[in-house]
């Protein structure tokens, strides 16, 4: 089975615990959504499964984020899952394909984090609802970074910075807490993901 198969999250979600009781409130609405058919599918309302990934550099120090064209806001590297199941798969094409990065580290056997937000409406589509499963990702700050053409611009940001960069994004305050935690707790080295491991 793998990392990011509909069984194995779901099997995860179930098991999964967290010391912020405002994401433990959203293990369940997940666990839901997953028995819908189509809820990797963007066009599943008034929600879908998307994935996401969370960059730091070495010490922990910095983070990744990309500034979304479409939302206008600095984010972590995200986006549909367009029926991929898999949605480690999902979340580490969209941090290469939004960064240029091409050497990750997956540093937890898990997902990091999880959320549930509004997206606003759009000319072309209704307000609905992102159910991201978050991946947190080590590398390296001297790679090369490239902008897609769903972003302005892509940078590094100092941890301690990024809050009022993201306008005080509770998810994103909630990950940079994980990543302090995360850091002071181990000493561990990351296992380098390739594109030939069994996502």
């Amino acid at each position: 089975m793998s990392l990011g198969s509909r069984e194995r999250l779901f099997a995860n979600l179930t098991v999964y615990e967290t010391s912020y009781p405002e994401e433990a409130v959203f293990i369940t609405p997940f666990l839901e959504l997953l028995q819908q058919p189509r809820c990797f599918f963007r066009d599943h309302l008034p929600g879908h499964l998307t994935g996401s990934a969370w960059i730091v550099n070495e010490t922990g120090s910095h983070a990744l984020l990309v500034h979304h064209a479409k939302l206008s806001k600095w984010l972590q590297p995200g986006g549909h899952a367009d029926g991929d199941e898999n949605i480690f798969a999902v979340a580490l094409r969209e941090a290469q394909e939004e960064t240029g990065l091409k050497n990750l580290c997956l540093l937890t056997e898990n997902f990091f984090d999880i959320d549930i937000h509004t997206i606003p409406a759009r000319k072309d589509f209704r307000e609905h609802l992102h159910f991201d499963i978050r991946f947190i990702f080590q590398a390296s700050q001297h790679e090369p970074l490239l902008v897609s053409t769903e972003s302005n611009q892509v940078a590094w940001f100092a941890l301690d910075d990024i809050l009022t960069l993201a306008e005080n994004n509770f998810s994103i305050a909630r990950m940079i807490k994980k990543t302090k935690h995360y850091f002071e707790a181990t000493s561990t080295m990351p296992k380098a993901i390739t594109t030939s491991q069994n996502l």
